[in-house]
């Protein structure tokens, strides 16, 4: 069972943009940039203050029955849209169907977000508001909308029945069909300030050297810092990454999923990319950085990296993918332009 009784106070750059969007007229938004800077946590807020039996500037109050029903996933007026993958993690519920396909293995939870359930959505859409404050459509990561389910949407969007607010948070808008972004009052998430997103970060339990360190692993996205927290990185398992990869030694890779490892593969091959062109490192310290690779051998590596990214999700084998990714690692990283034709 979800134990979620009440709903995390925002992070102050969050707020901010919480207020702003209130300000705002129109019944759809899509709040869109990099992962880790919040969509989710702004989109939550911003459904929750339309709901509000009691709204205040700042957003929902908190305390009344519709915000204790959001916090508890049972508003009856918010339908939430996510890969079903999504909805587990976050702790909504599933649909009935889907919860006995499921529980009766007759297949996985779904990656992508399913036509069914914006058929669902859309039928909700045209039904009278339980609680007399209009309805809310979250649909999150709204980029995992295949073609059918988009279009599904997209109808909706043209005729938009009553007070019916859809709130779309994506981290690759660019993904989403024209005619939706078009249709959506659109808003560019804010990097948080460093120092604004240390203190935060302290504020979650972190000390303010992990916090720092953790924060540029992330590549300035806090909610990522976090999450790496969560999961065990620590900012001297980061620090030691490049050296044990020059080793062929996987370090804290083995214990990650194949998207992660990729990932941050990429960063290591960005900062080197960046050392070799005289440009500041991102995600590493420079101290913790190798000497720049072959850059031919380099460039080539990150083309790779690249073309492995969009089938991490599918890892034909996870320990022998983590092998070949090491194994490519420490090759490129031990090629040096004196040892190139």
């Amino acid at each position: 069972m979800h134990e979620d009784t009440a709903s995390p106070a925002l992070a102050p750059w969050l707020q901010g943009q919480l207020e702003q969007l209130l300000a705002q007229r129109g019944h759809a938004w899509l709040l869109q940039g990099p992962s880790g800077l919040g969509q989710y946590s702004l989109a939550l807020a911003l459904v929750q203050a339309r709901l509000c039996d009691r709204p205040q500037a700042g957003g929902a109050c908190g305390h009344c029955a519709s915000c204790h029903a959001v916090s508890v996933r049972t508003h009856p007026d918010l339908m939430v849209l996510m890969p079903e993958t999504a909805l587990l993690a976050l702790g909504w519920p599933l649909s009935e169907k889907a919860q006995s396909e499921i529980d009766d293995k007759k297949r996985k939870p779904s990656r992508e977000i399913r036509v069914e359930a914006m058929r669902d959505a859309v039928e909700f859409a045209q039904r009278t508001s339980s609680r007399g404050r209009g309805k809310a459509v979250l649909v999150y990561p709204a980029e995992d909308m295949n073609h059918v389910t988009a279009n599904a949407l997209l109808k909706t969007l043209e005729e938009p029945p009553g007070e019916v607010h859809f709130v779309l948070a994506s981290e690759a808008a660019h993904q989403l069909l024209p005619t939706i972004r078009s249709r959506c009052l659109s808003h560019q998430m804010i990097w948080p300030e460093e120092p604004l997103a240390c203190r935060w970060l302290q504020g979650q339990g972190l000390d303010a050297g992990a916090a720092q360190a953790l924060l540029r692993a992330a590549g300035g996205r806090p909610e990522d810092a976090l999450m790496l927290a969560s999961e065990g990185l620590t900012p001297a398992g980061w620090s030691r990454l490049p050296r044990d990869l020059l080793r062929g030694d996987p370090g804290l890779l083995a214990n990650w999923p194949a998207a992660r490892i990729i990932q941050s593969l990429q960063k290591l091959a960005h900062d080197l990319l960046a050392k070799a062109a005289d440009a500041p490192a991102r995600y590493f310290d420079a101290a913790d950085l190798p000497s720049a690779p072959a850059p031919a051998a380099l460039s080539q590596w990150a083309r790779r990296l690249a073309q492995a990214a969009r089938t991490a999700d599918h890892p034909y084998n996870p320990g022998l993918m983590l092998e070949a990714l090491v194994s490519e690692a420490q090759i490129t990283l031990n090629s040096h332009p004196e040892h190139t034709a």
